[in-house]
């Protein structure tokens, strides 16, 4: 019984180092693919029991399990859709083929890095028919909420790189500096104009005429002006009349120390916004708070548009797009406009090890790994996105070459023994009566 155990013993060690021979090899095959995570392979006693003198060899177990959580190392690549997570989580994927077939449902997949790139009908894929998942933004940019505990809320990310986009104007700040000189008795009181571009909802280009009157009084000096606001859509229509009155003090001299609305929306003294009609919507316009210099000003003999700003953009056609740390995919148009477009989230479980390894460097939740959670990128426990980047196998080259020389080394003297065995099992069957 005895020497049957050991070559038992002897035949299990053999299938165990075959085994670990089968996990170095994947790994030094490898070494050089991105995002592949090395197998493990660990041996577990078998015993089987002994009772006094005599002994029964149970021999070993071979048990490989891929490191999922190891991080490799990241390199830096050209391509802005070159993906790698530093730190905790990984990317929902979804294979391509899957879009095509049914209700065009996915089920989601995950992976630490990858190279998308649009294809044909602008999705980001990976040349292993790979596709990015993610939250599509609403058309102001802003996510809307979705449950973290289910990929239902995800979509392939789809560019559309011939997409025209443009955004309507909603707010701007008048810094125009009114000459002082005007409100003097005996001035000329010539009115002042100006116009301030603004984008209407469909892209074009459309202006507020702002004019400033000033008040001459007939001795002294009045400090006050009227403000009229026509949109250039129809210039015939005021949207907005108010009369602004200057500080003359020595500590507040040139700010605004009144406005009185005639027409158009009402003046709010502390923000120093008021808001008016165009025939696209209402744009909200700062001319400056009650004694703050920051916008409108009464000053020396010049009239000065020294700040005019506004929001919104004209039609514009797409550039390129990005992923920050967070997460955001951003499309960035030839107008200097950058627009939120979708956030991609990083997937954390309690045991990634756990997982089930597919191909393609992809794995799959399982009832091992425990229930996964999407998080924003850099928020919880995840790390955070790190595009132009690509993370390395995790195979260290010189470390699997000499676990080999071990195995190898093993893996002889398990045929060593069965060989000793053999050859006590002969001396066995050649002795006479």
């Amino acid at each position: 019984m005895t020497i049957s155990s050991s070559l038992n013993a002897g035949v299990a060690g053999l299938s165990a180092n075959a085994t670990r021979l089968a996990s170095i090899s994947d790994n030094i095959a490898n070494s050089s693919t991105y995002g592949y995570k090395r197998v493990q392979t660990d041996f577990q006693s078998m015993v089987i029991g002994s009772r006094g003198a005599q002994y029964t060899a149970g021999g070993v177990r071979a048990d490989s399990h891929r490191q999922i959580d190891l991080n490799g190392a990241l390199v830096a690549t050209s391509n802005a859709t070159d993906l790698a997570v530093r730190g905790r989580g990984m990317l929902p994927v979804a294979k391509i083929t899957d879009l095509s077939v049914g209700s065009g449902e996915t089920n989601m997949l995950l992976t630490t890095t990858g190279s998308f790139k649009t294809d044909a009908d602008g999705y980001l894929t990976t040349s292993s028919g790979l596709v990015l998942l993610g939250w599509p933004a609403n058309p102001d940019g802003t996510i809307p909420t979705f449950s973290r505990d289910t990929d239902a809320g995800l979509k392939p990310v789809q560019i559309n790189v011939n997409q025209l986009t443009g955004e309507p104007t909603t707010r701007m700040t008048l810094g125009v500096n009114l000459p002082a000189t005007e409100t003097v008795a005996g001035a000329l009181g010539e009115v002042q104009q100006l116009a301030v571009e603004y984008f209407a909802n469909l892209g074009t280009s459309e202006s507020i005429n702002v004019s400033f009157t000033p008040n001459v009084p007939a001795t002294g000096a009045s400090n006050e002006w009227t403000m009229t606001l026509t949109d250039s859509v129809d210039p015939t229509t005021t949207i907005g009349e108010y009369t602004l009155a200057f500080d003359d003090s020595r500590a507040a001299g040139g700010t605004l120390a009144s406005v009185t609305t005639v027409s158009g929306g009402a003046y709010d003294p502390t923000t120093g916004n008021l808001i008016v009609n165009v025939a696209g919507g209402p744009i909200e316009i700062d001319i400056g708070a009650i004694g703050q210099s920051d916008a409108l000003t009464q000053l020396s003999d010049t009239f000065a548009p020294v700040s005019i700003t506004k929001d919104g953009s004209p039609v514009g056609n797409m550039t390129s797009v990005e992923v920050d740390g967070n997460g955001y995919v951003h499309a960035t148009f030839d107008t200097g406009v950058t627009r939120t477009i979708y956030q991609v989230p990083l997937v954390d479980l309690p045991n990634p090890n756990g997982m089930v390894a597919l191909d393609a460097q992809t794995y799959q939740p399982s009832v091992d790994s425990g229930s996964y959670f999407l998080w924003d990128a850099a928020d919880g426990p995840t790390g955070d996105i790190v595009g132009f980047a690509r993370e390395e196998s995790t195979t260290d080259v010189a470390s699997e070459l000499t676990t080999m020389i071990q195995t190898q080394r093993a893996y002889s003297s398990n045929a060593k023994v069965i060989q000793t065995v053999d050859e006590m099992l002969q001396e066995t069957t050649n002795i006479k009566r």
